[in-house]
């Protein structure tokens, strides 16, 4: 919840698309106080979902439940394939329902048109990613502000330089190639400088 607090400090007026490692109620009455809405799905074992919601069977394909408080509207959409889709919003106030053939309601419909920026930031960026087979946590979190911080400085530099190889397909690979030599230049003008000799070896 802190992450998407701080991230959202000084905001107004905008609505928040989460997954469900963000969504919940928590957040979503934090997020109202600085007038900004949510959409997001909730796993199933959060405390604060009424049990009608989670049951599925005998539940009729692309059939929609929905729960209200005076600030919050959860819905439970069965998929064709039987599986429980349930969501959180405090940006929609009802129970509107597509005419489509599934039946899919107008909140799921808003999260899907919404989180496609997510999706599409992990597609651009695995395309030449620093990531590595790893268990260890914090350095899967580190490969991924590399790869993220380096994709945000490139649309900067794209915006900044329309003309930049604008006859080249792989203008991108050119930048990650100039960025990282640019970072590693300095560390490696440094070295040149430290003394080589056995006795300053022993000195360190």
């Amino acid at each position: 919840m802190r992450v998407v607090l701080d991230l959202t400090e000084g905001l107004r007026g905008h609505n928040v698309t989460c997954d469900n490692f963000f969504t919940s109620y928590q957040l979503g009455q934090q997020l109202l106080k600085r007038k900004i809405t949510m959409v997001g799905t909730v796993r199933k074992s959060k405390p604060e979902l009424p049990p009608a919601l989670l049951a599925s069977k005998q539940r009729e394909v692309f059939s929609s439940k929905f729960a209200f408080t005076p600030t919050i509207t959860l819905i439970s959409y069965l998929t064709n394939n039987n599986k429980n889709v349930v969501l959180l919003s405090t940006l929609h106030r009802d129970g509107s329902i597509s005419d489509r053939d599934d039946r899919k309601p107008i909140i799921i419909m808003d999260y899907n048109r919404n989180k496609g920026g997510v999706d599409n930031l992990d597609m651009v960026i695995g395309v030449y990613s620093c990531r590595r087979m790893t268990t260890l946590w914090p350095l899967a979190i580190f490969h991924n502000i590399i790869d993220v911080s380096s994709y945000n400085a490139f649309v900067i530099w794209r915006e900044i330089n329309p003309t930049w190889m604008s006859d080249k397909n792989h203008k991108r690979r050119v930048f990650l190639e100039q960025l990282g030599k640019a970072l590693v230049a300095p560390l490696i003008e440094r070295r040149k400088n430290v003394p080589r000799t056995e006795a300053s070896a022993q000195i360190v």
